[in-house]
């Protein structure tokens, strides 16, 4: 598929997410002008949808752990991909058929909360004293609405690091301390550039800091591919270094009503960025797609490093051949480090069949027991310190050092996804207009034209 179809593709979905939105306002509106029918649950089960296979059978142990505190309830995991996720739980609010709880992400919760579908976990019995300081800092705040209400309970987290093949590396002559301590400016991309033209291989041989290179024969890219960040704000692609420049992407954060991509902090950062492939750094855009991602790149000697989030733990360890490395986000013109901070959270409907069970299992999910399961499992980072303690020993076990993403916690530098409305509407816009800074078909100054056209969005809401 070529980077047009591709971007087609998500724009298209990205505004039929946004239609199945308005047309969900529309039918909870309706609805609140006319008698509800009562719940058609059995208040044995509790429906738990959730998209990531990988996490799957750790939460099937906090099933079976529940299961045993709570005798004559039952908790049924059912597992959507991500490309169909949203779509269909959409579609079952309309329907009346949602489940009693499910996985919330912060792009896709404004929304949600917004119209009003989800219930407020401060008011909820056993969710009712869930607090912020149960969490690593930061988490919770997001999932605070504009009334001040909770409307998700953290369930893990996740920062950015570069993962690396440390045969090719030290093949290179690039140590991992040296990987450790690398910095980048937007005017010459510093030592980490430097790094990035080292690692850089054409088909003659020559590196990309060798006279001679051909950077548009190149057969092993410093780094590897990601694709352009407009569909999740760039989080594991450019979000470090807008990050570590100084630049934010709201007025506020949450609940910001304007955007920030017409800022020169942002702009002379993504064209440095993506000058990256311009140079033959970084493999072009056209070599992404969706069996390509970048652990495939990195195993397969097509690139040396990929920026990536540490949910990618696992496709990276298990790669054969890469002796693999982790090392932090480099740092950049504030002189510190920075990493998005993500996370996950457990939200209940409106419309839940089984809400007294719903809130019971959330307040597991949240509890202890389940995040120490989760931690143990190692798959991501649990939402509590001790969780993610567990997490890190497992790794640590397993001869791997994942301090790079936790380090960011320790030292403050991490910062949040943006919360705000029309996420699906700013994807649409966005991710074509970053494809194409990606392809060297337009300059980063050109943001400036489409960050009015995101401003409008909320413009309109005036």
């Amino acid at each position: 598929m070529s980077t047009a179809q591709r971007g087609n593709q998500r724009r298209t979905s990205a505004r039929a997410c946004a239609a199945s939105f308005a047309a969900l306002a529309l039918a909870v509106s309706a609805a609140g002008c006319a008698p509800q029918a009562g719940s058609a649950g059995d208040g044995k089960t509790v429906s738990y949808w959730m998209w990531d296979a990988a996490q799957q059978p750790a939460y099937e142990k906090c099933a079976k752990a529940f299961h045993k505190k709570n005798p004559g309830l039952r908790v049924k995991i059912t597992q959507i991909g991500w490309d169909s996720y949203w779509t269909k739980l959409t579609s079952s609010f309309i329907a009346g058929t949602e489940p009693d709880v499910f996985t919330n992400h912060v792009a896709h919760y404004p929304q949600y909360e917004k119209i009003g579908v989800l219930s407020p976990l401060d008011e909820l019995g056993p969710t009712r004293g869930i607090k912020a300081s149960d969490y690593e800092p930061g988490l919770a705040k997001p999932w605070t609405g504009r009334d001040g209400h909770r409307y998700g309970a953290p369930k893990d987290w996740d920062t950015v690091g570069l993962f690396y093949d440390k045969k090719v590396t030290r093949e290179a002559g690039v140590s991992d301390a040296e990987l450790r301590d690398m910095a980048w400016n937007p005017e010459d991309g510093g030592s980490f550039e430097k790094v990035l033209a080292r690692l850089t291989i054409d088909a003659n041989g020559k590196r990309g800091d060798e006279r001679g290179f051909d950077k548009d024969n190149v057969v092993r890219y410093g780094l590897a591919t990601n694709d352009a960040g407009g569909d999740n704000h760039g989080q594991s692609q450019w979000s470090a270094f807008t990050g570590s420049n100084g630049w934010k992407y709201t007025d506020k954060n949450p609940w910001g009503e304007r955007y920030n991509y017409d800022q020169k902090r942002f702009q002379e950062t993504i064209d440095w960025y993506f000058g990256l492939a311009e140079k033959g750094y970084m493999a072009p855009l056209e070599d992404y797609s969706q069996t390509n991602f970048p652990e495939v790149q990195v195993g397969s000697g097509k690139a040396a490093m990929a920026t990536e989030g540490s949910w990618k733990l696992s496709a990276f360890s298990g790669l054969k051949g890469v002796d693999l490395g982790i090392a932090p986000t480099p740092k950049g013109p504030t002189g510190e480090r920075a990493s998005m901070m993500g996370g996950l959270a457990d939200s209940i409907p409106k419309g839940a069949k089984n809400k007294k069970g719903a809130a019971k299992w959330v307040a597991f999910l949240a509890s202890a027991e389940c995040q120490n399961i989760v931690g143990k499992d190692a798959t991501v980072f649990p939402a509590t310190p001790e969780g993610t303690e567990k997490a890190v020993a497992a790794h640590r076990k397993n001869g791997l050092d994942v301090t790079p993403f936790t380090r960011h916690i320790e030292d403050g530098t991490t910062f949040s996804f943006p919360v705000t409305d029309h996420a699906a509407d700013i994807n649409a816009i966005m991710l074509p207009a970053m494809q194409e800074v990606y392809a060297g078909d337009s300059p980063a100054s050109s943001l400036t034209t489409t960050n009015k056209q995101v401003n409008f969005l909320f413009q309109q809401d005036d």
